[in-house]
């Protein structure tokens, strides 16, 4: 079993940022990518960003420009830098992982989720 825990939602202006986190711990192999979805009330859930093993990324288009996503292997951590946020930024956040584990699989791991409120 692989965990994960989420940190970093909260309150927030438009215009301002905020920092996910993402820290995974358990049992595994290898962490294979990392990466957040997003789900909004009346939208479907979206990938904001992820990051491979490589260290090739991907993001939604609604956010590049604006977010970044690292990770730091030693502390098996994924980050997601929020700047310049906007209202339609508003969502539960939701830390996945693609890990291998006993047996050579590789399986999805979901975090909680935290929530994102961006407004005035």
């Amino acid at each position: 079993q692989v965990q994960l825990v989420e940190s970093g939602g909260g309150l927030v202006q438009p215009g301002g940022s905020l920092r996910l986190s993402c820290a995974a711990s358990g049992s595994f192999l290898s962490l294979n990518s990392m990466g957040w979805y997003r789900q909004a009330p009346g939208k479907e859930r979206e990938l904001v960003a992820r990051i491979i093993s490589g260290g090739w990324t991907n993001y939604a288009d609604s956010v590049k420009g604006r977010f970044t996503i690292s990770r730091d292997n030693a502390k098996n951590t994924v980050y997601v830098q929020m700047n310049s946020l906007k209202a339609e930024d508003t969502a539960v956040y939701v830390c996945n992982v693609r890990a291998l584990v006993g047996g050579l699989d590789e399986r999805m791991y979901w975090g909680q989720g935290i929530q994102v409120i961006v407004s005035s």
